[in-house]
């Protein structure tokens, strides 16, 4: 199981000398809307865990610590490095939300992208509220298509496993003009709700 930190306590170590290599796991146009300063992008959707840990910083005993809006695709990511064998690997509980929060300092952009979740939340609450009304004023059947988006709410929630999240991660407003550079760097990464 990964270890956790709080933010407060990774600025400590930061502030104590110790050198701190922290991914940041969320789409590119979350993380140039906003991220602690001193972390580095490899989105989870194109996480390559060999790859970034051949690149990290620091000794081979320290740890890589991850870093996502709130903690879940962070805790993903910690997952996918200690299946690979790699690790330690510490995943910063919270999230930017809580480094932020606690008023660390953070790096902020000109882009301001919803972060992931919301967009997942507006897209789901969208669709069923339109089939909604479709089956209501159209046609019954639409109330079907509102059922089966609640149904992938319900398995999102069961399984952590987000194929919509998935989807917008890739979307055009989730890309920065650096998004093509990243990929084509060795430090590219992945993505789901957190």
């Amino acid at each position: 199981m990964p270890g956790t930190i709080t933010p407060d306590e990774l600025i400590g170590l930061k502030r104590s000398g110790r050198i701190i290599d922290l991914i940041d796991v969320r789409t590119p146009g979350e993380y140039e809307s906003v991220h602690a300063e001193g972390a580095r992008l490899v989105p989870l959707a194109t996480l390559d865990p060999a790859r970034v840990w051949g690149e990290r910083q620091g000794g081979p005993d320290d740890p890589l610590y991850i870093i996502c809006q709130s903690g879940g695709r962070s805790a993903k990511a910690c997952s996918q490095f200690e299946a690979a064998g790699l690790g330690p690997v510490v995943n910063v509980t919270g999230g930017t939300l809580a480094w932020e929060a606690a008023g660390l300092p953070v790096v902020r952009g000109g882009s301001k992208v919803l972060p992931l979740d919301r967009q997942v939340r507006i897209v789901i609450g969208g669709f069923i509220a339109v089939c909604g009304a479709l089956g209501a004023l159209v046609n019954p059947v639409f109330a079907w298509l509102a059922a089966a988006g609640g149904a992938g709410l319900v398995f999102a929630g069961v399984t952590n496993i987000c194929p919509l999240a998935m989807t917008l991660s890739r979307m055009p407003w989730n890309q920065t003009r650096t998004t093509s550079n990243l990929e084509s760097s060795s430090c590219a990464v992945t993505s789901t709700t957190s």
